[in-house]
């Protein structure tokens, strides 16, 4: 086994760990390392010291860390970081030839668009995708996920309730050979909880509950993944609030703490705080209900003075 054989073993490994720490912990604490081994794989590929019969894994390898290290810096709330290594991700792979994480690398720059409100971008990635006939099911499911969270943004509600009409067709449908290892975590949770975000983004937080809650039940059920109970937890808190539904804030808060004290996702930490900002000065909003947003907004969890 050659050096470079050894250098895609290790990446592979990393890979692993790094995203069961995401999972349990969130990406704060590990989008450093994952940068390292996707900076330190790059470099050897700068200076030209892999050999031709490993260079396409090689580098096919370095994309997929690209990939995770993005993914790591997204959920960190490194905007600028995590698109970076998005680009890269797909540029590499394009270059190795590798499909499957071209595809992936560009379902997370539609999603970084997404998250940063730009929805032309989305679409067009979405649309880009969508238009290769070679694209396996479940990448175009995820692609009209993608466009229909877009086309909400944009206050297309007919055209994005259609995506995911579509989407949900598709998400009946069992897995084929031509579905990449990576679309296993398209499910229904995945596609309850677009639906209840593009609800909320279309100013409908009473028909964007029931999804959040079936997205949040679904996570809990699992309890694997940490991470993602905290995202649904802060998305539905959110949904409350704006459908001024105070008690159901109120309980939502109060079972947060057990997570914040155990995850750290910088993405999931910058909502909360806008939420409880915003339920701390809407007009109406009941004092012992600002009294606690204001409690949680000082604690230390999102104060910025731990993890």
């Amino acid at each position: 086994m050659n050096s470079s054989d050894v250098d895609i073993e290790h990446m592979r490994t990393a890979i692993g760990r790094l995203l069961d720490h995401d999972n349990r912990y969130g990406g704060d604490a590990v989008a450093a390392a994952a940068v390292q081994v996707w900076r330190t794989g790059r470099r050897k590929l700068d200076r030209g010291l892999v050999p031709d019969g490993s260079h396409a894994e090689y580098v096919s390898t370095v994309a997929e860390v690209a990939q995770i290290a993005g993914w790591l810096l997204f959920d960190a709330g490194e905007r600028e970081s995590s698109r970076a290594a998005f680009v890269e991700s797909q540029m590499l792979a394009r270059h190795a030839g590798d499909r499957p994480m071209k595809w992936f690398a560009l379902d997370m720059l539609a999603m970084h668009s997404i998250e940063y409100h730009r929805p032309d971008e989305s679409l067009r990635i979405a649309d880009d995708v969508l238009s290769d006939s070679r694209v396996p099911p479940r990448v175009a499911l995820l692609a009209r996920i993608r466009k229909a969270r877009a086309l909400a943004d944009t206050g297309s509600r007919r055209r994005a309730m259609r995506e995911f009409t579509a989407a949900r067709s598709g998400l009946e449908d069992s897995i084929t050979t031509r579905d990449p290892s990576w679309t296993w975590w398209v499910d229904e949770r995945e596609l309850s909880g677009h639906e209840g975000e593009s609800l909320l983004a279309l100013g409908e937080p009473n028909a964007a509950v029931p999804k959040l809650r079936r997205a949040l039940d679904l996570a809990t059920e699992s309890n694997s993944n940490r991470r993602v109970i905290l995202y649904y937890s802060v998305a539905l808190l959110t949904a409350y609030a704006s459908g001024r539904a105070w008690r159901e804030c109120e309980s939502t808060l109060l079972s947060m703490p057990p997570l914040l004290e155990e995850v750290a996702s910088g993405r999931s930490r910058r909502r909360l705080r806008a939420t409880l900002h915003e339920i701390a000065r809407t007009p109406g909003s009941p004092h012992w209900l600002s009294d606690l947003a204001r409690e949680m907004t000082a604690a230390p969890q999102l104060s910025g003075s731990c993890c």
